[in-house]
């Protein structure tokens, strides 16, 4: 199984973009996903963003995960 988690991106530095999500912030390789851009959400898994998603589903991802936490 595969697990990815939204996260905003808030900078980029090719080939590297710093992205956040629920207080965490750790750089990601986005050279899968070469047209992001800052402001946008990806999908990041084992360090690097592996598909562009949208704002909404982005969001209701991240409560769905919340709603996880113990």
């Amino acid at each position: 199984m595969c697990l990815a988690i939204p996260m905003k991106v808030k900078n980029i530095n090719w080939p590297m973009a710093e992205v956040l999500a629920e207080g965490l912030c750790q750089e990601v390789n986005i050279e899968l996903v070469p047209n992001v851009g800052i402001g946008d959400y990806v999908l990041v898994h084992a360090g690097f963003a592996i598909q562009v998603v949208d704002s909404k589903g982005a969001k209701e991802s991240l409560q769905l995960w919340k709603q996880l936490e113990c």
